[in-house]
């Protein structure tokens, strides 16, 4: 028998970007919030001095236990799905701060084109241009009702940025200037501008200065160690909830983390939430919590899973394309790249930081005409200088002996010789690609896993092809003596790693008939019940989801406290 709670206001399930935006704009309004995160607590004094590679990228220190919950996947509906059991394709965060504690910086607003993707490309290309089975959609927000709220996460992260001169417009400029730029990111620029290009300096969550956001958190300058991706930041450069929103809402003496609590259901009467379910993972306790207002806001995959463990929302049927939780899943498409290696340059790759990098969004969204391609969208095309690890890197040419003479020699003489450039790859959603509950594998607690189908398609491998040529010829541009650019695109797999921009399953829209919630991220189905992150993407785009994410989440907050006064659908 669970033990019953004293009621509050709000309660958020998972305090990562998502859930420490929303506790920290909640609890400045007034309202009790009490965040439920399954992982530890973590504070930035957990990584003074930590630069442990094997530690942290190689053994996931930071990362979800899959002996005790992981994800099934197949390729299609036609083979049976197996557990994930090590990390590959992606990498799944535990933990207070979530993915945003451990992920690189690299900040983006999606293209316009992206929030109107199927109307745009209609009026474009006409209806032919979207194959059969292919389930784009509008999201139900234009970039430029988005736009405030893009510049509300920028300013609250104190992103360091360049304006992008193919995106949408902005009412103001970046917080904070860009990041250096290093002779190898010059050598891109030129080339690009060589090409005809527009290339500029990524949007970065590593401070290029000291800054003090809007709530007065003061936050140092990167240092440029090359320890962003998979590791905490140690001086707090790197924007991350625990040392940006976190404290902002604990501060209000409104909010109260409880961590070790796994959420396990959405609790309801009729068509209204009443709280959530979590057991205590260190005693194995149950406790309901009851709440006026439900805000799932943990990863991708359980936001989903949550909803469909609820038995809230009408599941989503691949047979007949009917039902919305756990539509159009998408990845990200990261096999486009190219590697150039040189005789007589060394370049040190091994100072960096997460989203120290020069980008172009020249083949990005709809920016190119697409008229005699097989595909819709593109990507963005990047060289990064995010920190060369020693265990990691040994990049050597083609044709090289794995092993030998001749493997030790390449490996010494490339060793500071060689660059990449890679396009992040945008990933339309298809009717067959979708998330479910797993009829046969479960967790520790006996609750059925997410099972994830989906496979690269056509498409992809199309896109693929014309951006990994692109990536080619700009490291020619830049002199490299010898280039190996990859074009060709397989089968999905899922046992190395490409990236942790898993999106969908619970995505926004403007009717209830082909989404799971509307622009404020609040379910159609169940007013006081909303739905934040990543799940709400109806596609990936061809960048990085988490500004995106973030200004959804200002939205998404500004939506419940009006909710709060007034109750209704907010659209």
């Amino acid at each position: 028998m669970a033990t019953k709670l004293p009621k509050v206001d709000v309660v958020v399930v998972g305090v990562g970007w998502g859930g420490g935006i929303i506790a920290s704009e909640l609890t400045k309004a007034g309202l009790s919030v009490v965040g439920l995160e399954r992982g530890k607590e973590r504070k930035t004094e957990d990584y003074y001095m930590v630069h442990d590679e094997l530690r942290y990228a190689l053994r996931y220190e930071m990362f979800q236990d899959l002996s005790k919950e992981t994800i099934t996947f197949r390729g299609n509906e036609k083979i049976r799905a197996l557990p994930m059991r090590s990390y590959g394709s992606f990498l799944i965060g535990d933990g207070l701060g979530g993915a945003g504690v451990h992920w690189n910086g690299q900040t983006f607003r999606f293209l316009p084109y992206d929030f109107e993707i199927k109307t745009k490309t209609i009026e474009r290309y006409g209806k032919k241009k979207i194959p059969e089975g292919m389930t784009i959609q509008d999201w139900g927000i234009t970039y430029d009702e988005l736009e405030p709220y893009f510049l509300k996460f920028e300013k609250m992260a104190g992103i360091s940025g360049e304006v992008n001169p193919l995106g949408g417009k902005r009412s103001e400029k970046y917080p904070t200037p860009p990041m250096k730029v290093t002779p190898v990111m010059k050598m891109f620029s030129d080339a690009c501008k060589n090409l005809k290009y527009h290339p500029y300096i990524m949007p970065s969550a590593n401070l290029s200065e000291p800054y003090t956001n809007p709530d007065g958190i003061d936050r140092a300058a990167c240092q440029y160690c090359g320890y962003c991706e998979r590791f905490g930041c140690e001086y707090g450069a790197k924007a991350d909830p625990v040392v940006t929103v976190i404290p902002v809402a604990m501060k209000t003496g409104k909010f109260e983390i409880r961590t070790h609590s796994n959420v396990r259901r959405v609790l309801y009467k009729g068509n209204k939430a009443t709280g959530v379910l979590y057991t205590d993972i260190t005693t194995g306790e149950e406790y309901e919590q009851p709440a006026d207002i439900v805000v799932l806001t943990s990863y991708v995959f359980n936001n989903s899973r949550l909803l469909l463990m609820s038995k809230i929302g009408r599941p989503y049927d691949p047979s007949t394309g009917h039902g919305v939780i756990g539509k159009n899943y998408a990845y990200q498409v990261e096999a486009a790249a190219g590697v150039g290696f040189f005789e007589n340059k060394e370049f040190n790759l091994y100072a960096g930081a997460g989203a120290l990098a020069m980008t172009m969004d020249d083949f990005n969204g709809d920016n190119f005409d697409h008229k005699d391609l097989k595909f819709i969208h593109g990507g963005s095309i990047t060289f990064g200088q995010s920190g060369n690890r020693p265990i990691q890197n040994n990049t050597v040419p083609p044709n090289t002996p794995s092993w030998g003479k001749d493997f030790k020699a390449a490996s010494v003489k490339y060793f500071n010789r060689n660059i990449s450039v890679w396009a992040e790859g945008s990933c339309m959603p298809y009717r067959h690609h979708f998330l479910d509950l797993d009829p046969t594998y479960k967790d520790a607690y006996g609750d059925p896993l997410m099972r994830i189908t989906f496979d690269f398609e056509e498409r992809d491998r199309e896109m693929v092809k014309f951006l990994g040529a692109k990536c080619g010829e700009v490291l020619k541009e830049m002199g490299a003596d010898q280039v190996v650019a990859y074009t060709e695109q397989g089968p999905y797999e899922i046992t190395h790693y490409q990236s942790t921009h898993n999106t969908g399953g619970v995505i926004m829209g403007s009717s209830p008939e082909t989404s799971a919630v509307n622009s404020y991220l609040q379910m159609w189905d169940m007013e006081n019940l909303f739905v934040v992150g990543a799940s709400a993407f109806s596609h990936n785009s061809g960048y990085n989801p988490t500004g995106t994410l973030g200004a959804l989440a200002y939205r998404a907050a500004e939506g419940i406290v009006k909710y709060s006064k007034s109750g209704g659908s907010l659209v």
